[in-house]
């Protein structure tokens, strides 16, 4: 019967290692001090495999991933240094096992082959988010295995269940096991970091440092995920699984550093493995979700239960929901267009609107998009009555566009973006959460509508009230 040996938390940024960062990894030192007492302990307890759990391997939405191909390779070269490679064998037999427990259990997991790369257009190698910690352990301990997970986009309870599977699976294997969750904190701690400060960011970062000092997990798996969606990080899911793969266990958490030397959080921490000491955090996530929920839903403006409702009946019966006799006569009395836009866990789950009203009021338009939104956005399969308790809705009410011929008369907090060639055309809504410069919001806009960059287009701006 195999075990869990110990479990780490390390971030991911290459300018740590030295023939990268070339002096620069000196502003990290607290960080490199940390890798490298998480390396020393790792040599010291010798796994025979380490399970590293990254967000920037092949990503889906729906799904979680893991290589199963027996030979893992990869290097540094996308940042100038391909000498940097190395060769890893796969724990095939517990890549399987975890396989078998997440398909028994309704937990999407894609299986990585080499055909599955190719198809989706992914490079077949490991990433970053598992080479960087694997570059400081493998200076002074090689005897391992190797088991890359990549995360979904799923909700906290999936993650946290995935976790616990994976530790079923563990416990049904011969060798001994040590795992790290990859992932770096918030993005958004600087101005001259990534992407522009906001504050937060190191409000998500002191928040999840104080949970893993008290070694609180029940917390990490109802952290507020809007918080960390504005935060900008990508450690937290790492966090959530690893929380359920430990749930069977009492443990000690020893927060090695943390800093944000170059605008983003970088923490390292080690999970000693105290004895076992069985729970389960899945009630926890349930009433956290509904106690959100619920507030959400009670504060939900006029044009929200509109849409909420809307998409509920249709579900239900399979056709418009009437007009309401008692709605506020201000979605009757006007006539724009709208967009929808539904959330399930902090992540999208849908958005279609359109830029010119096209129903004789708003609550037509509503009731019309809400419908579209969930059914037939074709980035996501059609919304299930039964996950409409946790979905979230927001309206947004366009005003008149008006042409703009620079992107400097873009805002993208204040305004949205139409890019038009032709018949081709692409919008992306004002506040997106992630989209931080005029660049990328007109990048994403043309992508949408399948216009190149450097062609011949036009732009327009335009408000919007955003209702939730």
């Amino acid at each position: 019967m195999g075990k869990i040996l110990s479990a780490y938390l390390t971030p991911h940024p290459p300018i740590i290692i030295k023939e990268i960062g070339m002096g620069e990894e000196l502003k990290a030192a607290a960080t490199i001090s940390g890798m490298e007492s998480i390396a020393l302990d790792i040599k010291e307890k010798a796994p025979d495999t380490i399970i590293i759990i990254t967000p920037h391997g092949p990503l889906f939405s729906d799904a979680n991933s893991i290589a199963v191909e027996e030979s893992l390779k990869g290097d540094f070269g996308q940042f100038g240094h391909r000498e940097l490679s190395y060769k890893f064998h796969n724990d095939l037999d517990l890549s399987y096992q975890i396989v078998k427990n997440s398909l028994k259990d309704g937990i999407n997991l894609a299986q990585m082959t080499k055909e599955m790369y190719k198809s989706y257009g992914i490079a077949d190698k490991l990433d970053h988010g598992v080479l960087v910690p694997l570059h400081f352990v493998d200076r002074l301990y090689s005897q391992f295995d190797v088991v890359p997970i990549t995360y979904g986009l799923l909700s906290s309870k999936e993650l946290y269940k995935f976790g616990r599977l994976i530790n079923e699976a563990i416990k049904l294997q011969k060798g001994d096991v040590s795992i790290i969750a990859s992932g770096d904190f918030s993005h958004k701690l600087l101005d001259s970091g990534p992407y522009s400060y906001v504050k937060e960011g190191p409000e998500f970062d002191k928040e999840l440092v104080n949970i893993l000092r008290d070694g609180k997990l029940s917390k990490i798996v109802t952290f507020d995920l809007a918080l960390a969606q504005k935060a900008g990080e990508c450690g937290l899911k790492s966090l959530i699984i690893l929380a359920g793969i430990l749930s069977d266990y009492k443990i000690e958490t020893d927060v090695l550093s943390y800093e944000g030397p170059f605008g983003v959080g970088y923490a390292t921490a080690i999970f000693n493995i105290l004895g076992e000491e069985a729970k389960d955090y899945i009630e926890d996530i349930e009433i956290d979700q509904k106690n959100k929920l619920d507030k959400i839903k009670n504060m939900e403006s006029s044009y929200v239960k509109l849409a909420r409702n809307s998409l509920t009946h249709f579900l239900e019966y399979k056709e418009y929901l009437e007009i309401p006799e008692d709605i506020d006569r201000e979605l009757l009395d006007i006539k724009k267009p709208v967009f929808v836009t539904l959330k399930k866990n902090g992540a999208l789950r849908g958005c279609i609107g359109s830029t010119s009203s096209r129903e004789e009021n708003l609550a037509m338009e509503i009731i019309k998009y809400a419908v579209e939104a969930g059914l037939n956005d074709p980035r996501f399969p059609e919304v299930e009555l039964n996950e409409l308790a946790e979905i979230t809705f927001s309206v947004d009410v366009l005003e008149k566009p008006e042409p703009i011929d620079s992107i400097d008369s873009l805002d993208t907090q204040e305004f949205g973006v139409i890019v038009t060639k032709g018949y081709k055309k692409g919008l992306l809504l004002p506040r997106i959460e992630g989209v931080d410069t005029k660049e990328e919001q007109v990048r994403i806009a043309l992508n949408k509508a399948g216009i190149g960059e450097n062609e011949d287009y036009k732009m327009e701006r335009f408000r919007v009230t955003r209702h939730y």
